[in-house]
């Protein structure tokens, strides 16, 4: 398999400035996109801490100096074990920053980060930044937010509709940075030729339903045009927040491509 991806990442129409961030390496086929929280830009150091840290662990994963942070089912891959890892020590380094600098202090980030690994889709995510998956014509939710209305939407007590609008939506009930230790939803799954990935802060899942996401995703051949469109729509319908997304189309590979491997392999 290989990747086409495109971010982008606005700072909308409301908000003073964007606390907002992503990071895309095609190569490795690690995605993040982050969702900082935080008075005098402390938003803004989170989400980009995280991001920072969270791409050196895989830099150093890669050169087989990564050490494994917390504990992990044996049944999970090594790639998604280091995804984990990887946001548990940005939740670390978050938290410490935040002791250590006064105006830092209650500063945090959402973050949904993704590698993939030839035909393997690994997930790890805290707070209600999401990842969907765009596959045959339809779309689903991949994670689950950590926020108050969907624990409540999960419970029947409100339905996705009424969650849109309630007064608590934006109210996380994890968040990297908040304390010394946080629990990581990880996940993995196959994948296949065609599928597309969308990764995404709330200022676009609040913004722009699943429905338009999916049409856009599927009518286009290049994520550019649909991250451009994602986001102009999200200001089109408000724009009350930060709006980064990251949209990702899975391919088989080109015969260009295994040359091109096949050519840097035999000059090793």
């Amino acid at each position: 398999m290989e990747i086409k991806a495109c971010g982008i990442t606005d700072q909308g129409l409301v908000r003073p400035n964007n606390e907002d961030g992503f990071y895309i390496d095609e190569k490795t086929g690690l995605l993040v996109v982050a969702d900082g929280m935080g008075g005098h830009a402390s938003g803004e150091i989170a989400s980009k801490l995280a991001l920072d840290v969270i791409r050196d662990y895989f830099k150093a994963f890669h050169e087989g100096r990564a050490a494994p942070v917390g504990k992990f089912d044996e049944e999970y891959s090594e790639m998604s074990k280091a995804i984990g890892s990887a946001v548990r020590l940005a939740n670390q380094a978050i938290y410490e920053a935040a002791r250590s600098n006064a105006s830092w202090q209650g500063m945090g980030t959402t973050v949904a980060a993704v590698v993939i690994n030839r035909n393997r889709l690994s997930i790890a995510h805290v707070g209600d930044s999401r990842v969907y998956l765009v596959r045959a014509g339809d779309i689903e939710q991949l994670t689950d937010d950590h926020s108050v209305v969907y624990e409540q939407v999960k419970q029947e007590l409100l339905t996705r509709e009424e969650a849109q609008i309630s007064e608590m939506k934006n109210l996380l009930t994890r968040a990297l940075g908040v304390a010394t230790e946080v629990e990581v939803d990880v996940s993995e799954l196959t994948l296949s030729a065609g599928d597309i990935l969308v990764l995404c802060t709330d200022g676009l899942s609040s913004m722009v339903s699943d429905d338009d996401i999916l049409s856009l995703a599927v009518s286009m051949k290049d994520p550019t045009p649909v991250c451009d469109r994602l986001v102009e729509l999200a200001n089109k319908h408000g724009g009350k927040d930060n709006v980064t997304v990251i949209v990702v189309y899975v391919r088989n590979k080109s015969w260009i491509s295994f040359l091109l491997n096949f050519k840097e392999w035999f000059r090793r």
